[in-house]
């Protein structure tokens, strides 16, 4: 079936997200360690540290369940330590408060983020609003930053890239609706010899965003590209919806990830540079 829309991640997937994330970063432990009134310089460490280690296992956890690899990106590290951190230094003990504490710190720094794009963005960008399908990017982070962030770019055609942002993709919440097609998705992935902990599916509100995007361009999941630098997040449940997915390898890609791909057979792809998408949709 022919490719009829492209969805698309933002932060790590068009963004230099080593380069971006500096000054988020500093502004996030600062913000952590006036919340937890501590010094936080060698325990940050350690923490970062234990998180790299057991880069297999460990991760982010929300309610007993790792939602997302803590190493994949400094703004998964961050969460996943200042989580750790929390409870570490006894404040962290009830999920839900700490994780509102971690997000409206995390929305805070993200506002000081740099503005790095790759080197490719804006050309694969132009290249995919030419084939007139329709271009929608889904994030974590809030619609009117990642706007903002695609106005700096200006990339011929803008105005037809739609964005959705607070997916919250991490979140494996059931859908605020009942759907046929969430409900025939796995709870879980489990790939044995590379990973030690399942890859949860069912993620509710990842799945709304995506549904609206379909229902808006009155297109299917098996008509549908998505691109993502993290498999757990980004292209897990599309592929399990039926969706081709494309890797846009990071760095430190782990080999589940690549695992992960190579099960998909020809609805996956991996390729280091953006312009691995573009050949996805002939």
């Amino acid at each position: 079936m022919a490719i009829a829309c492209v969805v698309l991640d933002f932060d790590g997937t068009f963004t230099d997200v080593a380069a971006e994330s500096a000054p988020f970063l500093r502004h996030f432990r600062q913000g952590l360690a006036a919340a937890l009134g501590e010094d936080l310089e060698a325990a940050w460490e350690e923490e970062v540290a234990a998180l790299r280690a057991g880069a297999d296992a460990l991760g982010w956890d929300l309610g007993g369940r790792v939602v997302a690899p803590a190493t994949a990106d400094p703004y998964l590290t961050a969460t996943c330590a200042a989580h750790r951190l929390m409870q570490r230094f006894g404040q962290g003990q009830d999920e839900a408060r700490r994780s509102d504490v971690v997000q409206k710190l995390y929305r805070e720094a993200y506002a000081h983020s740099a503005t790095a794009f790759k080197p490719e963005a804006k050309e694969v960008l132009e290249a995919l609003v030419a084939t007139g399908l329709p271009v929608t990017v889904v994030t974590n982070a809030h619609t009117d930053l990642v706007e903002k962030k695609l106005d700096q770019l200006a990339p011929k055609g803008r105005e037809k890239l739609t964005v959705s942002g607070d997916a919250r993709k991490f979140l494996l919440d059931p859908p605020d609706a009942a759907d046929a097609r969430f409900s025939a998705v796995p709870e879980t992935q489990t790939l044995d010899g590379v990973l030690r902990r399942p890859v949860y599916l069912r993620r509710g509100r990842y799945f709304e965003a995506l549904k609206r995007v379909w229902e808006s361009t009155g297109t299917t999941p098996e008509q549908t590209l998505v691109a993502g630098d993290i498999y757990e997040l980004d292209l897990a449940l599309p592929a399990a919806l039926g969706a081709h997915v494309q890797l846009v390898a990071r760095d430190n890609v782990l080999p589940y990830e690549l695992k992960a791909m190579e099960l998909l057979g020809a609805r996956g792809g991996v390729d280091r540079s953006l312009h691995g998408v573009l050949p996805r949709l002939r």
